[in-house]
């Protein structure tokens, strides 16, 4: 008998842990469909009637608040003409090489900070300081050392995203369990494969969001650039084009390279880091929600 009573706990606990085990349920399509398209577009829609509206009112005038389909007009105007893939390529080119550049300077630097102490203590808080530092604070300095050259947009571009890659990869190797660095010694692991086969692979959340915020400074910090050293050895990129607007007075042209810039952080957003991480989170048996 006391074997006959227990049976049926056992078998709902075997089923209680089988249900921890077991994934959990995808959302359905339409929802997800919801979430992930039309609400961005609901509130898009929402967004330029208010400004319609804002602009029908007449609260402020015309040269400080253009109408919706002025800056669209701009935009048009620049994508018939062919202009923006000049724009385009001349900005996201140099904001894609500066990030590559960051992040080779930022990864190994991001590990002599996490695991040797002396260098921790001695430049931590100035790598913490250089990441608060608005970027464009660089960009005078950066144009006397070295002119009105790209060396100068790099430099400003460098000074922007390494302190955020590295500062990234601290705090992910901080939170990394003791127990795997240990795992690693004992197998007879050197620095170098330790780095790289543990370090690097556990330490890839707070990594991967180092790197996404690294890229927001390095496009940030890029525009900056652009903006104040304008000169025509450098190309004409997004921030040369808002430099225009700006001298011409022209608010719906200034828009519309506001809105250029915006699309590229939002495009560089969704088409890279959301997909890694996402596949970061899978890999780990998370059901993220992003």
């Amino acid at each position: 008998m006391p074997h006959e009573a227990t049976a049926p706990v056992a078998d709902h606990a075997v089923e209680g842990l089988d249900a921890l085990d077991a994934p959990p349920e995808q959302p359905r399509r339409r929802t997800g469909l919801v979430r992930s398209v039309l609400a961005p577009i609901g509130a898009l829609v929402l967004f330029v009637a208010v400004w319609q509206a804002l602009w029908a009112a007449a609260i402020w005038p015309e040269y400080q608040l253009p109408a919706p389909i002025a800056v669209w007009d701009q935009v048009w105007k620049v994508t018939q003409t062919g202009q923006v893939w000049e724009f385009l390529w001349v900005s996201v080119h140099r904001a894609i090489i500066g990030f590559l550049i960051s992040l080779a300077v930022a990864t190994p630097l991001g590990l002599l900070l996490a695991k040797v102490a002396i260098v921790r203590a001695a430049i931590g808080p100035v790598i913490s300081g250089l990441q608060s530092l608005p970027s464009v604070a660089w960009v005078p300095a950066a144009v006397l050392w070295f002119g009105t050259t790209d060396a100068a947009i790099y430099t400003v571009v460098l000074l922007g995203a390494v302190p955020s890659i590295a500062n990234g990869l601290v705090a992910g190797i901080d939170q990394i369990p003791p127990i795997l660095p240990r795992v690693g010694k004992v197998l007879g692991a050197g620095r170098v494969d330790a780095a790289r086969y543990i370090l690097l692979p556990a330490a890839l959340p707070g990594y991967l969001a180092g790197l996404k915020q690294g890229w927001a400074f390095s496009w940030r910090s890029l525009m900056a650039a652009e903006l104040i050293a304008t000169s025509p050895q450098l190309g004409f990129g997004l921030g040369q084009y808002l430099h225009n607007g700006m001298s011409l007075s022209d608010m719906s042209m200034v828009m519309a390279g506001i809105l250029l810039i915006f699309l590229v952080g939002v495009g560089i957003e969704l088409l890279l880091f959301r997909p890694l991480e996402r596949a970061v989170l899978r890999a780990r048996g998370l059901s993220g929600s992003l």
